[in-house]
């Protein structure tokens, strides 16, 4: 019986695209205004500093990643030494414009009758600066206290120790099916996908469950819950 349900942040309850699309705006902004030498730089330079950085990096906390990816953006203008500033400027845009999509807060208040919630995540999406403030009865972040990201089976664990009850009666709901399906299944928890672009799910990978919106998860619990019977 399921009694607990974990929430991923990032793509899941939180629509981060955009809002990184505007701190890197904002990002861009300011290096033209510092600099002639950065109207050669594009946008689309400084969404691929992310990737470019990012595999060294990955598991390394998000912050740490972003500002690895600004600082390559400024070298592109000989701006190097206003990487402190640009990365404050970054952050207050990304979490300003951070909010969750249209059905997080309806489907939440639903879910929250039957089900504890928690919100665990390997980002730097603080609940409380993304319009979830008191959604949830337990957080986890990666790097907290050493916790290591997703899919390490330490991640799990300490969310299985933070529900407080035993892995099988909780559900594991994100976008990503590494992370928020087969690691929770791995570690005896359900994982349930939540697949928003429609993609196509690999015959190696079976979620317990699949909803394209989280209207839709209550149903799909429901269901689970009778088919364990």
């Amino acid at each position: 019986m399921l009694t607990v349900l974990v929430f991923d942040a990032d793509e899941t309850l939180l629509d981060l695209r955009p809002a990184v699309t505007g701190g890197l705006v904002a990002v861009l902004e300011e290096m033209r205004r510092l600099t002639p030498a950065a109207a050669e730089v594009s946008l689309a330079d400084l969404e691929s500093d992310w990737g470019a950085v990012f595999g060294a990096l990955s598991a390394a906390p998000v912050q740490e990643i972003r500002r690895a990816a600004l600082a390559r953006s400024l070298a592109r203008a000989d701006l190097a030494e206003h990487l402190d500033e640009v990365a404050a400027l970054f952050f207050a845009r990304r979490f300003a414009l951070t909010r969750p999509y249209a059905d997080v807060l309806p489907a939440l208040a639903t879910l929250r009758r039957d089900f504890r919630l928690g919100y665990a995540t390997n980002g730097n999406s603080r609940a409380e600066r993304c319009g979830l403030a008191g959604e949830f009865a337990f957080e986890r972040y990666a790097h907290d206290g050493g916790l290591p990201k997703k899919p390490d089976p330490a991640f799990y664990a300490a969310v299985v120790e933070a529900a407080g009850v035993p892995a099988e009666q909780i559900a594991y709901v994100g976008d990503s099916l590494a992370h928020d399906v087969v690691g929770p299944q791995r570690a005896g928890l359900r994982g349930i996908w939540l697949n928003r672009l429609g993609l196509p799910c690999p015959p190696e990978v079976r979620p317990d469950a699949e909803v394209a919106t989280l209207a839709a998860l209550p149903a799909a619990l429901a269901a689970l819950q009778l088919k364990a019977r």
